[in-house]
């Protein structure tokens, strides 16, 4: 984790693994400004990110298109089914180890 050394405008200009008269502010080394300041903040993360979250949106429009009949699973290649099935079987997973704090059963009303 480095000691920073900050312009009058509050941007990084120089990193420091210790602390000096003007290298006094200990930073997180993944602290966004660190980031930035080495070059690793980019549109190609950001890109990344934007994909996982449209691929997200995909397979919700895939089992909202599988629940109304008007697609088959059959209909898509093997691998693509493969590939559903692994990503279903991990969210399902995922969502039964959380904490269901919201979720009311019928039986549970009065």
């Amino acid at each position: 984790m480095p000691y920073v050394s900050r312009n009058a405008q509050g941007q990084i200009e120089s990193l420091h693994r210790t602390a000096s008269a003007t290298a006094g502010e200990f930073v997180d080394d993944r602290h966004p400004d660190v980031l930035e300041f080495l070059g690793s903040i980019d549109d190609d993360d950001t890109f990344s990110q934007l994909d996982a979250g449209f691929v997200r949106v995909i397979e919700d429009l895939v089992d909202v298109l599988l629940a109304k009949n008007i697609l088959n699973i059959t209909d898509l290649p093997a691998e693509a089914q493969a590939k559903l099935f692994q990503r279903k079987g991990f969210r399902d997973r995922i969502s039964s180890n959380s904490l269901q704090l919201f979720d009311i059963n019928s039986s549970d009303v009065i």
